[in-house]
């Protein structure tokens, strides 16, 4: 089971923040985060929001919106 743990490094070694029981000999992953969280998490989100936004396929429904041709209870905006 993977579980996630947060944890400083204080002289080359690594202190977990909470305790917990770790196994001796336990393989563990770790990733270092940047001294700015929120800019790694901004970076991180923006790939998966590029392949989401930056696509073809959802051009025909940028021209329906060009001619007001859209179904639903959205009819009511108007392009300028």
């Amino acid at each position: 089971m993977l579980k996630t743990l947060w944890a400083n490094v204080r002289q080359g070694k690594i202190e977990l923040l909470e305790a917990s029981e770790l196994p001796e000999g336990a393989r563990v992953l770790v990733t270092l985060l940047p001294d700015d969280e929120t800019q790694f998490w901004l970076q991180t989100s923006q790939v998966s929001l590029d392949t989401i936004w930056d696509n073809t396929e959802d051009d025909v429904y940028e021209q329906l919106l060009k001619k007001g041709h859209y179904p639903g209870s959205l009819s009511f905006f108007r392009f300028i």
